[in-house]
């Protein structure tokens, strides 16, 4: 098997991003991909299968995208559409502050225990993890419900951060903004929660990128569940982070499965003056806000799975997103082979929603394979 780079533009004004198989250790980096390649294709039953959603590659006023360089129109309209649903950002903080509390040495890193400003002096407690040596590292943002869970204090097969900074990534964790993902505390912001995560997640990339060691160009974002959702929308509206993963969060809107709950107010249903019990879409429980608005349109995440391109994701998929859920992954990789490359866009499947140790072995593969030094990333 040869070893294979492409160069790839990140289209919309950043930088370069430069992808593909290891250029040092390429033995062992192509044992890696030999692993990990197989989850970048659909089964047959799925192959070339795009299903109702709506395409990408078609303006909303119908034009098809001809050429590559009509895709950064397209993309701005997408992210211009989704954000006028959701509401606009807050100012993104040129240089979020972190302040250290204390430390402890774990393994072959160091454990911080920060408090990290994700909005304008609003700031959340969390846990930086830095790994011995000098880098430069790559990074990974890793929200959830709570911090601890990430950094293997609490929880089982959660423990992304952990994970990751055992293997040479530095790591910042935190939880939701208020202490209750049900009642998200926004501080000033008057866009959806979800979006909100997003912004959060992108000053939180700031706060990485701005680490001594660290390689700003090497950043990545991962959750499973309610930190897949955030890491989905944290990942697509915000194109600095080179790569996401997103663990069974539900990837596309899906009203007959209660745990892909993109309706509830706490995600994209949030309408003053309006409230709902929490559950599945009935007609004496109806959604409001932006996600009734987004259903009657006809509007999916698959315009955000779009925006990724051509940064690779990886879903890693459980009960939420099951086998099936490839017909939506097909119009990701149908913008990817449109602007010319491959092998962006992956998921691997287990029966339930938890993480099991080969899930998550297929995500570090994943981080380990595009961002780490020696395999190019940007």
């Amino acid at each position: 098997m040869k070893c294979v780079k492409f160069i790839l533009p990140i289209l919309a004004g950043s930088s370069w991003l430069l992808m593909g198989l290891p250029g040092a250790g390429a033995a062992e980096g192509e044992a890696a991909w030999a692993r990990l390649a197989p989850f970048f294709a659909p089964p047959p039953e799925y192959a070339n299968q795009l299903g109702s959603y709506p395409s990408p590659l078609k303006f909303y006023d119908g034009r098809p995208v001809k050429e590559v360089g009509d895709w950064p129109k397209r993309r701005q309209e997408i992210l211009a559409r989704w954000h006028g649903l959701m509401g606009a950002w807050p100012r993104l903080l040129a240089a979020p502050r972190i302040d250290f509390l204390g430390k402890a040495q774990r393994e072959n890193f160091t454990q911080h225990r920060v408090r990290v400003e994700i909005a304008e002096d609003y700031f959340i407690a969390g846990y930086l993890l830095v790994p011995d040596g000098t880098g430069p590292f790559p990074a990974a943002f890793v929200p959830y419900y709570d911090p601890e869970t990430s950094i293997g204090v609490a929880g089982q097969l959660r423990d992304f951060a952990y994970q990751l900074a055992r293997r040479g990534f530095v790591t910042l964790s935190i939880g939701s903004p208020g202490g209750d993902a049900r009642k998200p505390d926004l501080g000033k912001a008057t866009c959806q929660p979800l979006s909100f995560l997003a912004y959060v997640a992108a000053n939180c990339h700031t706060v990485l990128a701005n680490q001594p060691g660290v390689d700003a160009a090497r950043i990545g974002v991962v959750g499973h569940s309610y930190g897949g959702k955030w890491a989905l929308f944290a990942s697509c509206l915000y194109e600095k982070y080179a790569c996401g993963v997103w663990s069974d969060p539900g990837i596309i809107f899906d009203d007959t499965r209660g745990s892909i709950n993109y309706w509830e107010p706490w995600y994209l249903g949030y309408e003053a003056g309006k409230t709902r019990k929490p559950g599945l879409i009935t007609p004496e429980n109806p959604a409001h806000g932006p996600y009734k608005v987004m259903r009657e349109t006809g509007r999916d995440l698959t315009e955000l799975h779009a925006l990724m391109a051509p940064r690779p994701f990886l879903v890693s998929g459980g009960s939420e997103d099951y086998r099936a859920r490839w017909v939506a992954v097909n119009h990701a990789i149908a913008v990817n082979s449109f602007l010319g490359y491959q092998h962006r866009a992956a998921m691997t499947n287990r029966p339930a929603h938890s993480p099991t140790v080969d899930s998550n072995e297929a995500i570090y593969l994943f981080f380990e394979h595009f961002l780490k030094p020696g395999r190019p990333a940007r």
